[in-house]
């Protein structure tokens, strides 16, 4: 698959479910205390750097984006989905949101005091992590912060219908070590492993590795 092919095929995916995904998450963070206190520790960290500027990619309809504002941070929300970044820009007026693609972000070099993508990278194909981390070390000023989170395995998952509508969306799960090896060898400082036990039956783990830019 070409990355045409994914990146079209992820866009057009949410854009097709921009409300139904809206109303599947929009309290999904009350029920993550683990979430919200990494996201704290995160944003306290990207603080210290001096520099406030804090990119969430993948940022859906910027649920997370004012999460990380109310923590000081200067947030702004970048998103394949046009769709989602419409409904972001609607719900948080107050907040920058931009269409853009991990793999070619539209920010400067060493701009970023910290970067968080947040359950987007598990729509990327394994072979394109590579690129994705050394996009994310490029944008981050030196000693920036990236914290991701992602589902843990070793599977791809893929749907073709959420909530009656048609979608084309893969999903890979992650192995943290493997995750931190990857970062390791795109110039990051691996800080903190975590490995959440199952949240309910029917889910997977859940990973969350922070790391530095060397």
């Amino acid at each position: 698959m070409t990355d045409s092919d994914f990146l079209t095929a992820t866009r057009d995916s949410y854009d097709a479910i921009v409300d139904e995904y809206v109303r599947e998450v929009q309290t999904a963070l009350d029920e993550a205390p683990l979430d919200r206190a990494m996201l704290g520790l995160f944003a306290e960290l990207v603080l210290s750097t001096g520099n406030r500027t804090v990119a969430d990619v993948g940022c859906g309809p910027g649920r997370v984006t004012v999460l990380l504002a109310g923590h000081g941070l200067d947030a702004v929300g970048v998103d394949l989905s046009p769709g989602m970044i419409t409904h972001a820009r609607q719900a948080y007026p107050q907040l920058r949101f931009e269409v853009g693609s991990m793999l070619e972000l539209d920010l400067p070099d060493s701009g970023l005091g910290g970067l968080l993508a947040y359950f987007s990278i598990i729509h990327l194909p394994y072979d394109r992590r590579p690129a994705a981390f050394a996009e994310f070390h490029r944008v981050l000023t030196p000693g920036g912060y990236l914290m991701l989170v992602f589902q843990v395995g070793d599977e791809i998952r893929h749907r073709d219908e959420f909530e009656g509508k048609r979608i084309d969306l893969s999903f890979h799960r992650q192995r943290p070590a493997e995750v931190a090896r990857l970062l390791a060898e795109a110039g990051f400082l691996v800080l903190v492993t975590v490995e959440q036990t199952p949240p309910a039956p029917d889910r997977p783990p859940l990973g969350i590795l922070v790391a530095r830019k060397a």
